[in-house]
């Protein structure tokens, strides 16, 4: 049987070095025949994105130029894009699903892809990045639905006021791609093939038959720590913590004074040698224990450990994986499978370090050493092989969209592309009508629009199907809701008339229905925040006062020449028996009666003033009871003086006037008795007052005891 060879050329563009490899695939197996391994002169990469492509495309064109050598002319290369170069963001959406059912998948497909766009947005703001940048989304992961609030597994056909989706996506940004393409283009480079770091990695690592188990896939290097989560046969999200080799480098470099590649060889030598050999700043050197060397980067092995732990979790749902493979030169840190381990809580041996040996089909030239740093270039060459990542072209309502083929492609990933916000896949709802309606507000929603229609070729589909080259997706958009409305019979019922007894007379009251406080019919078209409000009419003050009278008008009176306004005499109402005020609501069948008060006499408008109309003093003369009494005060009605008894009406003029204040003397008493003296009697007489002698003309008080004796 004839063996078909092809060779492959891979480059592995890390944050220290270039990998650059050749591979000979021999039919199902892969051989790897070279490996050059060459480190940047400069810091020309800083987190997997390239930022001197003069330096880097340099050392890719010396890597190029020495295996040409032994190779032959290069032209053609896979490479891939550094895992730490994925940006992660969470995005959220909520909306109100009150009057409508999330009934299909398709709808909470387009409440995913929503919620991805926010985190496309969080992406951009917290990046700074302009309108036009762009970013390739390679995957998200469902975080939870929420229903109010409350975690729930699904939202098909349920109701509530809110449905709530959280995501986790990651995204690849364009500039990471184009400036490798720069960079090889300057080498002379065609680039063949290109793929995600991870994903090569998980493809030599996994097979298809253990991606349905949840894996987390660490790949450690200098500057950085990659992640990968894979389950149910997909890679579900990535991540990155800033957290890697170069941590226990810089702890050896600060214990020992060492300069950073001293430090770093000491690193390397941990496994090989029982007591290390290192040279200081000051040139004295030191022999050291390897033991010794483990405890002094143990507290930093913990740190990454914590560190890689952490993110995880984080893009596992807040839970531990099954299992972690752990790849990279930082993978072989001593006591750091332990340490992620106990992080987890997984067994020790469910976290394990891959290298070479794990690659099944996988065979080393004699002269290159078997290393888990081999794993990704190795994974980048093969993955690119088996399972190349193109761009495809396609048209999105006949605008020309490319994708990088990253992952299986869906309509949603088009519509991302196309800047078709989630949105849009549905009609305007209508705008809400706002009423204030007896004093409470109260909003009727406008009507939801229609959803958008999805054609793939001609033929309706959803945002998750999948689409490759040369499709055509259109959008056939949803119609907008109509704008909320309503008419005054929507909102409330008309007032029913109340039939009720005055005073023996069977009388009816009919409420008003108000809107901004004027009548209306029940047929009347409602604006947005006006205010209805339905009248009932029924208070006793409302419904009766045009049938009976409320009481007594006030009125003026003078008095010493200052105007006084008396106070008004209500109608007493008698409702059912019982006395109420005229705030009292009549209900259907009441009896109510009134009573009218009676008018005013000048006594009882003296009475109210405080006005002294006479004074009194009550004492006993001769032993016999008599009451005098003195006007202090005159009353005029109408100009004419007036009897204290006198009923005022509502159009009398009334006044009073003070009369003489004179005291009561002994004297008066003769006005207010019948006793005279004789005229003509000789006898002499005194005048008495309790027991003691006074004269004619002295004061008297109520009590006194008057009398006239003859002698």
């Amino acid at each position: 049987m004839e063996i078909l060879v092809t060779k492959l050329f891979a480059l592995d563009i890390g944050t220290r070095s270039v990998v650059g490899i050749i591979l000979e695939e021999h039919n199902d197996s892969f051989h790897i025949v070279d490996l050059i391994s060459k480190e940047h002169k400069e810091r020309s990469m800083i987190d997997g994105q390239i930022h001197n492509i003069l330096s880097v495309a340099s050392i890719i064109q010396e890597i190029k130029e020495e295996l040409e050598q032994t190779h032959g002319p290069l032209k053609h290369v896979s490479v891939a894009a550094a895992g730490r170069s994925l940006k992660t963001a969470e995005g959220t959406v909520t909306v109100d699903i009150s009057d409508r059912t999330l009934v299909s998948k398709e709808d909470i497909n387009r409440l995913e892809l929503l919620a991805v766009q926010h985190a496309q947005e969080k992406l951009l703001a917290a990046h700074q990045s302009q309108e036009d940048d762009h970013y390739y989304c390679v995957g998200y992961s469902v975080l939870y639905y929420k229903l109010q609030d409350e975690k729930i597994g699904s939202l098909i056909d349920q109701t509530g006021k809110s449905a709530t989706v959280e995501v986790i996506a990651t995204f690849l940004p364009r500039v990471v791609v184009e400036s490798l393409l720069a960079a090889l283009q300057r080498a002379d480079l065609e680039m063949e093939a290109l793929t995600l770091e991870p994903i090569a990695a998980i493809h030599v690592l996994v097979p298809p038959s253990m991606r349905r188990l949840n894996i987390a896939l660490v790949d450690i290097g200098a500057g950085t720590s990659d992640i990968a989560i894979v389950r149910e046969n997909t890679v579900t999200a990535y991540g990155m913590v800033p957290v890697a080799g170069d941590e226990m480098t810089e702890a050896l470099s600060s214990h020992y004074l060492l300069d950073f590649p001293l430090a770093e060889q000491l690193k390397r030598q941990i496994h090989d040698q029982e007591i290390l050999t290192v040279q200081d700043i000051l040139g004295f050197e030191q022999e050291i224990p390897s033991q010794e060397v483990i405890d002094v980067i143990r507290p930093s092995v913990k740190h990454l450990a914590l560190s890689i732990a952490n993110e995880i979790k984080r893009l596992n749902h807040n839970s531990s994986p099954q299992a972690v493979m752990i790849v990279g030169g930082g993978g072989l840190t001593p006591t750091l499978t332990k340490e992620v381990s106990m992080q987890l809580d997984l067994p020790e041996n469910r976290v394990a370090i891959r290298s070479l040996d794990a690659l099944s089909g996988v065979t080393l030239a004699d002269h290159i050493e078997a290393s888990p740093a081999l794993v990704t270039p190795i994974g980048i060459a093969i993955a690119a092989q088996r399972a190349p990542i193109h761009y495809i072209s396609l048209t999105v309502n006949e605008q020309s969209i490319r994708l990088f083929e990253l992952k299986e492609l869906t309509v949603g990933d088009t519509l991302l592309a196309a800047r078709i916000t989630a949105r849009q896949l549905y009609g305007r709802p209508g705008l809400a009508l706002t009423v204030k309606v007896n004093g409470q507000w109260r909003t009727l929603p406008g009507e939801h629009g229609s959803p958008t229609t999805i054609l793939l070729n001609g033929a309706e589909a959803g945002t998750k199907d999948r689409v490759g080259n040369q499709d055509h997706v259109e959008l056939l958009f949803g119609k907008d809701g109509t704008d909320a409305s309503a008419t005054v019979r929507d909102l409330v019922e008309a007032p029913e008339p109340i039939h009720y007894q005055l005073d023996g007379v069977t009388r009816t009251v009919i409420g008003e229905i108000l809107l901004n406080g004027k009548t209306v019919t029940m047929d009347t078209e409602i604006a947005d925040r006006e205010e209805l409000t339905v009248y009932a009419a029924n208070r006793i003050r409302d419904a009766i006062t045009s049938h009976v009278s409320p009481g007594t008008d006030s009125f003026t009176v003078t008095w010493n020449g200052t105007p006084h306004r008396l106070r008004k005499r209500e109608t007493v109402y008698i409702a059912n028996g019982q006395e109420v005020s005229d705030q009292y609501e009549i209900c259907a069948n009441d009896i109510i009666e009134t009573l009218q008060p009676a008018s005013l006499s000048l006594k009882e408008i003296a009475r109210d003033l405080d006005i002294v109309l006479e004074e009194r003093a009550d004492v006993t003369f001769n032993e016999e009871p008599v009451v005098i009494k003195k006007p202090r005060t005159a009353a005029y009605v109408n100009g004419q003086l007036a009897n204290l008894d006198y009923q005022v009406q509502c159009n009398d003029q009334v006044e009073f006037k003070s009369l003489s204040n004179s005291p009561i003397l002994f004297s008066d008493i003769f006005s207010f008795t019948d006793f005279s003296l004789p005229s003509q009697s000789t006898a002499a007489y005194r005048l008495m007052r309790n027991g003691e002698s006074i004269r004619f003309n002295e004061l008297i008080f109520g009590g006194d005891q008057l009398e006239i004796i003859f002698e």
